[in-house]
C-alpha cells in the first residue's frame, strides 16, 4: 500500500501548522518545507479547510492555521477523507472492476479486513500524538529559527 500524495502533503500541512501555532502560515513557508509544490498544495490546503482541519484567510496578512485543536485531529479520520475515495484494487471500485475472479474471489475480503485494520490504528492517533514532545520534529518545522539553523548546512550543527 502506499499513499497518495494528496494525503502525505495533508499531514505535513497539518503537522507544520501545529508545530507554528497562534500564527497563521504562508502556503510558501510550508511548500519549501515541505518540499511540495505550491500549487499542488492549494489543492491540498483548500480540501483541508473544506473539511475544518484548517482555516485560511486571504490577503496580505493571510494565511493558513488548523481549523482544529491538535488534539481533535484524528489522523484515522484525515486518511479516510483523503484515501477512500480511491479504490484500494480493482475489485474494490464498482464501475471499474472488470475482474474475471470477482464472484468467487476471497482476497477482496481479507483486503478489506487489512485496510479496516490500517484505518483503525490511526484512529488511535491524533495529531497531537505527533507533534507534542517531537523536539526533532519541531525543529524542522518551526518557522522562528535562529538565522543558523535556516541553513541546510548549519541545521545538524546548532
Amino acid at each position: 500500500m502506499r499513499l497518495t500524495t494528496r494525503t502525505n502533503l495533508a499531514m505535513r500541512t497539518l503537522m507544520f501548522c501545529a508545530i507554528n501555532p497562534d500564527r497563521s502560515v504562508r502556503k510558501q513557508d510550508v511548500a519549501e518545507a515541505c518540499n511540495a509544490s505550491e500549487n499542488h498544495l492549494a489543492q491540498v490546503v483548500n480540501q483541508l479547510a473544506q473539511l475544518g482541519f484548517l482555516t485560511t484567510q486571504r490577503g496580505r496578512n493571510g494565511g493558513i492555521a488548523l481549523g482544529l485543536p491538535p488534539d481533535r485531529i484524528n489522523v484515522g479520520t484525515l486518511f479516510r477523507a483523503f484515501e477512500s475515495g480511491l479504490p484500494f484494487a480493482e475489485c474494490f471500485g464498482a464501475d471499474e472492476n472488470r475482474c474475471p475472479l470477482a464472484p468467487a474471489c476471497r482476497l477482496r475480503d481479507a483486503l478489506g479486513a487489512a485496510l479496516e485494520a490500517f484505518y483503525g490504528a490511526l484512529d488511535s492517533i491524533t495529531l497531537a500524538d505527533l507533534v507534542d514532545s517531537n523536539d526533532p520534529l519541531t525543529a524542522i518545522l518551526t518557522l522562528d529559527k535562529p538565522a543558523c539553523t535556516s541553513r541546510p548546512a548549519c541545521r545538524a550543527a546548532c
